[in-house]
């Protein structure tokens, strides 16, 4: 079956185009004030503002939403934007934990990996690998790379993964938060 468009890189084409998309909504002032009419949703909509941060696709629209938003509490509403940035994310764990396994066993196999692998010690390379998800996780990076990344090449518990995914959620959340109400 022939593809009706033939481009190499679909996805990152429909990333840029999302955000474009995004920043040409939220710079219309009507949006905006739309968006602060959504205050009647309250923490309902930081929890799906905060869903939508950790998908590639669905990020500019809730950093949008984050600048955007002007609540009376900034700490509880990162605190509940981090609840549905870890929902998403608890989902993405599982789903590559159970899909994906197979091909990063592969790549662990692979020659060139393991010549990489071993170069630095695994104690320092986990703290690298912690370090380098968690700021993916806490900026608007789509978090699919860093879960990625922990549930495939590390061995790491479900609790921890919980924790390391709030903390830097609500860091991430309550940054911009700030910066949008300074």
């Amino acid at each position: 079956m022939k593809r009706l468009f033939n481009y190499k890189y679909p996805k990152l084409t429909l990333l840029l185009v999302s955000i474009i998309l995004a920043y040409y909504i939220f710079s219309n002032d009507a949006f905006i004030s739309k968006i602060n009419h959504l205050g009647a949703l309250g923490y309902i909509g930081s929890f799906i503002a905060g869903f939508l941060f950790s998908f590639g696709f669905s990020t500019p629209f809730a950093v949008g939403f984050f600048l955007t938003y002007s609540p009376d509490n900034i700490l509880l509403t990162a605190i509940v934007g981090a609840f549905g940035a870890f929902a998403a994310d608890a989902l993405l764990f599982r789903f590559i934990k159970v899909s994906f396994m197979d091909e990063f066993n592969s790549i662990k196999k692979n020659i060139r990996f393991k010549k990489h692998h071993n170069f630095l010690t695994s104690k320092v390379r986990l703290y690298l690998v912690y370090l380098f998800v968690g700021i993916i996780i806490a900026s608007p990076l789509p978090d699919e790379l860093g879960v990625s990344l922990l549930s495939g090449f590390t061995k790491l518990k479900f609790s921890i993964f919980s924790v390391v995914s709030l903390l830097m959620n609500f860091l991430g959340i309550l940054i911009m938060l700030f910066l949008a109400n300074i």
